[in-house]
């Protein structure tokens, strides 16, 4: 009786370990398959040179934003758009008068949180001919302002600058606010009472 048994036992072992290694080969692939998958989520959908995009409010433009390169990924939780050529961003009054620009060397469009983060080399120009510097600006147009945690230098356009590490402003771009700000004001002797 020991002896069929051994050789029964010898005669299905091969085909046992080609079923055991057949299970763990399926279990692998579908191992690489979700990495894959998860692979292909952050592959873009789209890609578009030379873009031109025009926002508008009741038929009347509020900005123009072009970028020489666009990518439109579609990640099922926050799908967003990145501009890794540089942007630039344009914004009207109702009058179509110039309130502001925006240019940066990199943006990302994230549609589920409603802002546009534009990054590295962010220069500001608002109508009263102030210009803002930093490495970060973020468009937050659910609550219509503009804000960075990042260091700031603002020229006044007077030849006075501001600077500070952190600055948030209204969607008219003026005026700035600064954190933790510093300043250099150019004061004319004439003006000062101390001199008289």
């Amino acid at each position: 009786m020991k002896s069929r048994t051994k050789k029964l036992l010898y005669q299905y072992l091969p085909a046992l370990f080609l079923y055991m290694l057949t299970l763990s080969a399926c279990e692998n692939s579908l191992d690489d398959i979700k990495k894959i998958a998860s692979k292909e989520e952050d592959k873009p959908v789209s890609t578009s040179t030379n873009v031109e995009v025009i926002y508008s409010d009741s038929a009347k433009v509020k900005a123009r934003m072009t970028t020489p390169l666009m990518i439109e990924f579609d990640d099922p939780k926050n799908p967003y758009r990145e501009m890794p050529k540089g942007i630039k961003a344009v914004f009207y009054e109702d009058d179509m008068t110039v309130k502001g620009t925006i240019t940066s060397d990199y943006a990302i469009s994230k549609d589920k949180e409603n802002i546009i983060d534009f990054k590295r080399n962010v220069v500001v120009t608002n109508a009263q001919g102030q210009t803002f510097k930093s490495e970060e600006l973020i468009d937050d147009q659910a609550n219509k302002k503009f804000y960075t945690y990042k260091p700031v230098v603002i020229d006044m356009g007077n030849g006075d600058i501001m600077q500070g590490v952190g600055a948030n402003c209204n969607a008219s771009m003026y005026p700035w606010h600064l954190d933790r700000s510093t300043g250099i004001f150019h004061v004319d002797e004439k003006d000062d009472p101390a001199k008289q």
